[in-house]
């Protein structure tokens, strides 16, 4: 059996696949987005272009397994607020008004599930918001 070569995570790689394969479900079940690695992350674009969310990894040290996503205007810091312990403001796109959630602190999927879908409707044309609302 490996060592995981990052003992101090409060998560594995188990829960680093199980993550990723759950967001690839997710973003499948979304019009024209696709998956590559940007930066080091998996992320998920709209049409190749936009980003509608990453999945972050131990990112710079911070210990944290999470999904950074385009939150609506006002909610991260009424949500960085409310739940600092599973929401915070992202380096980099924080100032935009990103949220990071993290996924290493038992997450509902049922809720990751919405939140990816509400980031897409931010970002992706409304062309493909109205195919993902069936008209």
């Amino acid at each position: 059996m490996d060592r995981d070569p990052r003992p101090d995570l409060p998560y594995g790689p188990e829960d680093v696949a199980e993550a990723t394969a759950r967001l690839q479900a997710i973003a499948a079940s979304l019009p024209e987005v696709s998956e590559r690695l940007s930066h080091g992350a998996v992320t998920f674009f709209v049409r190749s272009k936009r980003t509608v969310c990453y999945l972050t990894d131990d990112h710079h040290g911070d210990g944290r397994l999470a999904l950074v996503y385009p939150a609506p205007p006002g909610a991260q810091e009424e949500l960085v607020r409310s739940e600092p312990d599973r929401f915070f403001r992202p380096p980099y796109v924080g100032h935009r008004g990103w949220l990071g959630l993290r996924l290493d602190v038992e997450p509902d999927w049922d809720e990751v599930a919405d939140i990816v879908v509400a980031a897409y409707r931010q970002v992706a044309p409304t062309t493909l918001v109205r195919q993902l609302e069936g008209g």
